[in-house]
């Protein structure tokens, strides 16, 4: 059996990091409301972030991947990685979108262990200036099974976008659309699945974050505009409103994002799904000033008390027995040679996520 042992992952240095942000949660006043309308880029705030598995009771072989938080774009820097298992692991890449993760294999009886820590520094984004050559074009709009772009999809895109010719409009027609349509439904497990063609097919327009910004996503790529999901966690408390942020155990505080990609202005950041969950959990109606500043904030920034595990929908995880469940890897995968684990039971599962902020 391996012997237990710290192993480190890729690491970045920066020499000063500046003061965190304040982490309480505050009403949204009207002053509140117009600073919500945007988020430029702030101040940058550091995180750690510490996954624990426990497969002990599980039959081997066993095997665990797990979504990895790194450097993505201009609004988040991997700073340090490391685990501690007695398992054999290695970081791997998927086939399709080429995204880091950590597989873990069990061959024998034992305790079974893996601690994930990582350290990342984020901030604030607005647009994440970008320049795609044809082929990622052509990458970010082609559909893939979870997101296609033809039948239903395109023609729901087609009549959403109808009269506009500018992509800009086009996107946000679309984002008002997902917004004005979908509801947060508190009865969806995790995340959701992200079926749109369902979905739409159903006229069924709830669910979560995996469902609404899969929606964006699809009606997006099937308008011709490159579009990807961003699936990742939530690991601090928001300064905006408080149902948008998480800390300490964020076991369950997993969240998926959406971003589009606009010629001259790069990857521009959106999240109706987001509107969505503070109108169900803030009790507010769609209309009500609260809302209509979200609704303007998340059309262009994401408040960074969240990080980003990796774009990868309808993912293949190397070296699977089987396909994974969901289509997306954002909470641990763990696998026999019989089943694959309920990713949404951590308690049966036996796994913790937490999260601190660390301060300069």
């Amino acid at each position: 059996m391996p012997t237990r042992r710290w192993r480190m992952g890729p690491l970045m240095h920066r020499r000063s990091l500046l003061a965190a942000l304040a982490a309480s949660a505050l009403p949204l006043s009207a002053a509140a409301s117009a600073r919500a309308r945007a988020l430029p880029p702030g101040d940058w705030r550091t995180f750690e972030l510490t996954t624990a598995v426990d497969l002990a009771s599980e039959a081997t072989p066993v095997d665990l991947w797990l979504p990895l938080a790194g450097s993505v774009g201009s609004y988040q820097r991997g700073l340090a990685r490391r685990w501690d298992t007695d398992g054999r692991a290695q970081v791997v890449r998927d086939p399709r979108y080429g995204e880091r993760l950590l597989r873990v294999r069990w061959e024998t009886p034992g305790p079974r262990k893996l601690t994930l820590v990582e350290t990342l520094a984020t901030r604030d984004r607005a647009n994440d200036p970008a320049r795609l050559t044809p082929a990622e074009q052509t990458f970010w709009t082609a559909p893939v099974p979870s997101l296609p772009t033809n039948g239903i999809v395109g023609a729901t895109a087609a009549r959403i976008t109808a009269g506009q010719t500018e992509p800009r409009a086009r996107l946000r027609a679309i984002y008002d659309w997902v917004v004005d349509n979908t509801f947060r439904d508190a009865a969806t497990r995790g995340c959701g699945i992200g079926g749109i063609q369902n979905m739409l097919q159903t006229g069924f327009l709830g669910g979560k974050c995996a469902d609404i910004n899969s929606l964006m996503v699809g009606l997006s790529s099937a308008a011709g505009i490159p579009a990807r999901d961003a699936y990742g966690i939530r690991v601090g408390p928001s300064r905006l409103v408080k149902q948008l942020g998480a800390s300490g155990d964020v076991t369950h505080a997993q969240h998926c994002r959406a971003e589009a990609w606009l010629a001259g202005e790069g990857w521009f950041p959106i999240d109706p799904a987001d509107v969505r969950k503070v109108v169900l959990e803030a009790a507010l109606p769609v209309d009500s000033p609260q809302v209509r500043a979200q609704r303007e904030r998340l059309f262009g920034s994401w408040e960074m008390n969240w990080v980003a595990y990796n774009h990868a929908t309808d993912i293949v995880l190397p070296g699977a027995p089987r396909p994974l469940s969901e289509h997306f890897l954002m909470y641990p995968c763990a696998m026999t040679a019989s089943a694959e684990l309920d990713q949404l039971s951590p308690d049966t599962f036996r796994y913790r996520i937490a999260s601190r902020e660390l301060t300069a």
